[in-house]
């Protein structure tokens, strides 16, 4: 049995051999049956032709069952982003051990590969596409920036991806402009690597909400357990016991000589009020009734909904 036929796919993947192919590229296609450029790629292959991309940034491939019922009742709606295993071998020579033979990598698609294997199909529809392993950079880059602009990545995960793009790249100002956000939305989401190991588990569980770990994320570490216990308890206050009703004689005492008087009424909560839409008089009046801290959250905050 061929190497083309063990894998499931076409023997032709071995069998090619097209004209202006690489002395490299030919030996690799020989010792993987892998196809090559000069061959026209299937829009449909078995799963098991298909490998996870050992780049992908998701450690945690999240509500896979769910996604597994959704391919088994609707079928696949949208094709798998790949590149060949030679294109892939030749930007990453050293990042093939988890490949196994498959003759093509997942770029883009790898949780719903793996809802796919859970939901036991046979085969899936893919878009092969080379020119997303260009160079290891690319490859990089393409994996990390589909999983940047998900909303179901989690923010830690967002943030370490952002920082492997600035590794890519050499500057926030770069990966703003590769991802189009500002430069001020990137700072922010990489804060969250500047908090303490014990913090940034907090985000992930919850407890931290994420806007205020950014803006603590700022902070020195030193100062960063108080402020997050504020923020915790600003979001969750602790509740408070509630003071019993005194008794004269086993009377309700609310009238009692002897009790204690009612606790002052709160304050309401003061409200600023602007009469203008004018940028310029909303920013004087945010300015003249905020605290220099306040003012610099609400700015943050602004920023990110850009």
């Amino acid at each position: 049995m061929s190497k083309a036929d063990k894998l499931g796919v076409s023997a032709s993947f071995a069998r090619a051999q097209p004209v202006g192919v690489s002395s490299r590229r030919a030996a690799i296609a020989e010792a993987t049956g892998a196809p090559t450029s000069g061959v026209l790629p299937p829009s449909e292959v078995p799963i098991e032709a298909l490998a996870h991309n050992p780049l992908n940034l998701r450690e945690d491939l999240t509500d896979l069952d769910e996604l597994a019922q959704s391919l088994i009742v609707r079928g696949q709606l949208q094709p798998l982003a790949v590149a060949t295993r030679m294109a892939f071998m030749e930007a990453h020579p050293g990042q093939t051990d988890g490949l196994g033979r498959a003759p093509y990598v997942v770029i883009d698609g790898n949780r719903r590969l793996a809802a796919a294997q859970l939901a036991g199909l046979k085969t899936m529809h893919i878009h092969v596409n080379d020119a997303l392993a260009a160079s290891a950079a690319d490859i990089l880059e393409s994996a990390l920036i589909a999983n940047v602009h998900r909303v179901d990545v989690a923010p830690l995960d967002q943030a370490r991806a952002i920082q492997e793009l600035v590794d890519v790249h050499g500057s926030q100002a770069q990966v703003a402009k590769r991802l189009g956000k500002t430069p001020a939305w990137v700072s922010q989401r990489l804060a969250l690597l500047n908090l303490t190991p014990t913090l940034q588990e907090k985000v992930e569980t919850g407890e931290l909400k994420v806007e205020p770990a950014r803006r603590i994320g700022r902070l020195p570490q030193e100062q960063q357990e108080t402020a997050a216990t504020e923020s915790i308890n600003a979001v969750n206050p602790p509740r408070q016991r509630t003071r019993p009703t005194p008794t004269v004689n086993g009377v309700n005492g609310v009238n009692a000589v002897n009790a204690a008087p009612p606790a002052p009424a709160p304050s309401p909560t003061p409200r600023i009020t602007i009469a203008t839409d004018s940028p310029e008089t909303i920013a004087d009046a945010l300015t003249a009734h905020l605290t220099p801290d306040d003012l610099k959250a609400v700015t943050e905050l602004l920023v990110t909904r850009i």
